[in-house]
């Protein structure tokens, strides 16, 4: 059935919640707007390969959402951090205006995860658009009795919300036992946050009733997220990084702000990346960031797979061979899909492990079998089959229209083409050609196509060629 035309698709979703620690029936708050929300980059610097996961996670989870209630029937937000002390301490190094570094580096963010086959956001609010909305929210919690005014700043009382750290699991009084943190005097309890800051003249800043100043980081999600979502949504998500402090802070402001709202219900948080096993650190020489790796060659399509073969809530390992196999995979299913037609129509399979809590790597493994079974296949029609491929695949993002220019600049064979030479050359004193005919094997093997004559040998890769076999020849 087509949820277009106003049917419904019989499928359950079920999400691991953060919040409740259990995997639960996703039953949306309207199912006619499902409504979530994603914490977004600060506007500083270029998205390092870690930014890149939480945008392809939401952005799977709102392909299946939307073919499940409906396109029309979600509303996807992600914010834009574009006040903050790092942008501050970029324009004072550079000289550049603040706004100037904002927009060009959100320039750089859109086309780094457009790259990666990501839909935008229905709602992609700047912080500095909302700051309205902050000031009204702050002076809420202070009229409530959750926050309080100290030396030009206001602070969340942490002590007037009992269920502050049940996010995380923790309790108040243990965190303050952990941390390792200077204490400001002002404070009245360690664990306050910052809901409003006070700006000098060479700061930016903006009127309130305490004075001229800005927002504390977390106030930005909950004004942004109430003002285009409502007191209560669907899902609200980011990587585990932020589940404490950032998302703690945000439920006890909006729970104090909103008590008889839910806020989120859903809490979804993926685990982190790792670089080659490693933690990515500029210090280990493994930090890089989604632009490094587009203009070293690894197309988008590819870095999108290589993080779909890992569960959202387990970490990632980026390697190397990873981003070979998913290369040489595509390689193949774009040619087993050229001439198909997406008419929509899913293979039932994929869609019930991307109901599973985003089962992207059980997802993967049900392309994979359908793939051979074309394959072996490919003497008959089956186009109906390769439709079916291609509209599945689709799905996780993988095969969208306009995401194949990657193909036609094929792999680098030109040491492949030398090595060649060198061998005949070798091979014609020698009079054994054994040595060349088993690299001319082991291309053959790895899918690629040779044409050798007495002017030079030209190479091209076939619709089976496979990366990984050919790297190990290297």
């Amino acid at each position: 059935m087509n949820p277009a035309h106003g049917e419904a698709i019989m499928v359950e979703i079920k999400l691991t919640n953060t919040r409740t620690r259990r995997k639960e029936a996703f039953a949306p708050i309207d199912p006619a707007n499902v409504r979530m929300y994603l914490c977004g980059p600060t506007v500083y610097d270029r998205a390092h390969l870690g930014n890149a996961r939480p945008v392809i996670v939401f952005d799977v989870l709102l392909r299946l959402l939307r073919h499940v209630h409906g396109e029309g029937c979600v509303t996807y937000v992600r914010n834009f951090t574009d006040v903050d002390d790092k942008i501050n301490a970029r324009a004072a190094a550079t000289g550049r205006p603040i706004r100037d570094i904002t927009d060009e580096t959100i320039g750089w963010y859109h086309a780094d995860m457009d790259a990666l086959g990501a839909a935008r956001p229905d709602h992609e609010p700047r912080a500095t658009d909302y700051i309205a909305q902050m000031v009204d929210m702050t002076g809420e919690l202070i009229a409530k009795g959750h926050a309080y005014e100290a030396e030009g700043h206001v602070l969340f009382d942490v002590r007037s919300f009992p269920d502050y750290g049940k996010l995380s699991g923790r309790s108040v009084d243990d965190m303050i036992a952990g941390a390792r943190v200077e204490v400001a005097p002002f404070k009245r309890d360690p664990m306050d946050f910052v809901l409003w800051k006070p700006s000098d003249a060479d700061t930016p800043g903006w009127d309130s009733p305490w004075g001229r100043g800005r927002p504390g980081w977390h106030i930005e999600c909950s004004a942004m997220s109430k003002a285009l979502l409502g007191d209560s949504f669907d899902i609200h998500g980011g990587g585990i990084d932020l589940q404490f402090p950032h998302h703690e802070n945000e439920i006890a402001q909006s729970c104090c702000a909103r008590p008889q709202a839910d806020f989120a219900r859903v809490w979804l948080h993926n685990e982190m990346l790792q670089v080659e096993g490693r933690k990515m650190s500029k210090s280990l020489g493994n930090f890089f960031t989604v632009r490094d790796l587009l203009d070293g060659g690894t197309p988008g399509e590819v870095i999108r797979f290589v993080f779909l073969m890992t569960h959202y809530r387990k970490p990632m390992d980026w390697t190397a061979d990873k981003a070979r196999e998913a290369e040489a995979t595509l390689r193949k299913w774009h040619a087993l899909a050229a001439g198909a037609q997406d008419r929509g129509h899913l293979d039932a399979g994929i869609v019930d492990l991307l109901a599973d809590d985003l089962n992207t790597a059980g997802a993967l493994s049900r392309l994979h079998a359908m793939a051979r079974d074309l394959a072996e296949n490919a003497t008959r029609d089956c186009h109906v089959e390769k439709g079916i491929f291609l509209s599945s695949a689709r799905l996780l993002g993988l095969l969208l229209p306009g995401m194949d220019g990657w193909l036609s600049a094929g792999p680098d064979l030109s040491a492949q083409a030398a090595r060649l030479v060198r061998l005949r050359d070798e091979a014609k004193e020698s009079r054994d050609f054994a040595a060349l005919d088993a690299f001319k094997a082991a291309l053959t093997d790895a899918g690629v196509t040779i044409r050798m004559n007495r002017d030079g040998v030209e190479l091209d890769p076939s619709p089976s060629f496979d990366a990984a076999k050919l790297a190990a020849l290297s």
